[in-house]
């Protein structure tokens, strides 16, 4: 079934759009190859990417994430059948497997705080090989790295990002590649679009080209090698949070 406006499913139209997540995948992805995920939680990550990618059983993936999905969703689909061996990531608290995995040695974690690892994503689709940041001056992420002291403050050398493959979500796209984010879910994606070799896009809503007004594209479609419409998605919550209605409102819950 197609939505006005909409490429059905199943029908390529363009040399860029694939017919689903394990053949956009296909030729691409390697053990021992260095992945980004966009998205945090479960929010704006690239679900249908992400299953391919377990069911493809590559091993031994550095990724690079904000975060590693939740215990059984997400990137922690690949963390349960262990085939991440290194993870670049700023928050890790709502992985309980994740935590125990790098507790226990089995698993390789840099830590980077959350600014300075967008920022080295973005540093890296620009072409910039480093920058300084005040951000983790005086504490561990500091360890091990250039410092400098210019105008009384020390400053912390912070290399960019470049990965081998880059999964990003976005909301909508066309056949050439060209993305929009929506709300949330433009946080690490429109970023890691751009500082992977190769960039492969999944959609909510997949359009033919010319249809998307430019003013609205976040991502143009030359930095996108290959887009699926994942269509339709079940959109979890992590942690559904409800307002106790007060007595004798109607207020509805949140």
């Amino acid at each position: 079934m197609s939505r006005r406006g909409c490429v059905p499913m199943g029908k390529v139209t363009g040399s860029k759009v694939f017919p689903d997540a394990p053949s956009a995948l296909k030729g691409v992805v390697k053990d021992g190859m260095t992945l980004m995920c966009g998205g945090f939680g479960l929010c704006g990550i690239p679900e249908r990417l992400i299953t391919a990618l377990h069911d493809s059983g590559v091993r031994n993936l550095t990724v690079v994430s904000n975060n590693a999905g939740i215990d059984g969703a997400g990137l922690g689909l690949l963390l349960k059948t262990r085939q991440i061996r290194k993870m670049i990531s700023s928050y890790v608290g709502e992985n309980k497997e994740f935590e125990r995995q790098y507790l226990a040695g089995e698993l390789e974690l840099e830590f980077n705080p959350q600014g300075t690892m967008a920022e080295r994503i973005r540093a890296g689709g620009a072409g910039i090989y480093a920058f300084f940041t005040k951000t983790g001056a005086g504490t561990v992420v500091a360890d091990g790295k250039e410092q400098r002291v210019v105008d009384g403050e020390t400053y912390v050398m912070e290399k960019g990002i470049v990965a081998d493959v880059s999964l990003v979500k976005a909301w909508k796209g066309d056949t050439e590649g060209n993305l929009i984010y929506r709300k949330t879910a433009r946080n690490f994606n429109p970023n890691m679009a751009t500082a992977g070799r190769v960039t492969l896009a999944e959609v909510e809503i997949l359009v033919e080209a010319g249809e998307l007004d430019p003013d609205q594209i976040h991502t143009p479609g030359i930095f996108v090698t290959r887009i699926i419409d994942g269509s339709p998605y079940e959109k979890p919550i992590e942690k559904r949070t409800n307002r106790k209605r007060k007595e004798g409102s109607h207020a509805v819950v949140s």
